[in-house]
């Protein structure tokens, strides 16, 4: 439980466009952005493929990190998303979200989507 309430309070969920997605639904609100410029954002869609930036290939773990990695140290300095499908295992989840903190990300957020029926789930509140 405490897990969960230390993910919920550093994550900031936000609405975007991407390769497709199935969300977790959560009761929380969105955190305003600071940043005018897109945000940096890793997916992993419902087959477990990992995209980064572009989203024209899939990567895999290793490629995620070094790419991360070379990014000029004042990007590094950003909240960088995650965005997993619901139905990616949390092991995977896990596993891309240590190759960004490895790579130097200290700001790691968990992008969810609004659960359309309130009250429902029980998430935590922002």
């Amino acid at each position: 439980m405490l897990v969960l309430l230390i993910i919920f309070m550093v994550t900031a969920p936000m609405m975007t466009q991407g390769i497709d997605i199935n969300l977790p639904k959560t009761t929380g609100e969105s955190l305003p952005q600071d940043n005018e410029d897109k945000p940096l954002q890793v997916e992993v869609n419902s087959a477990g493929q990992i995209f980064f930036g572009d989203h024209t290939a899939p990567l895999n773990i290793a490629d995620l990190r070094d790419k991360l990695e070379k990014l000029p140290l004042e990007r590094k300095e950003e909240a960088i998303y995650l965005q997993a499908d619901e139905h990616v295992d949390y092991g995977t989840v896990v596993q891309v979200m240590a190759q960004i903190k490895q790579a130097g990300f200290d700001k790691l957020g968990m992008v969810t989507q609004p659960d359309e029926r309130k009250g429902a789930g029980g998430g935590a509140q922002q």
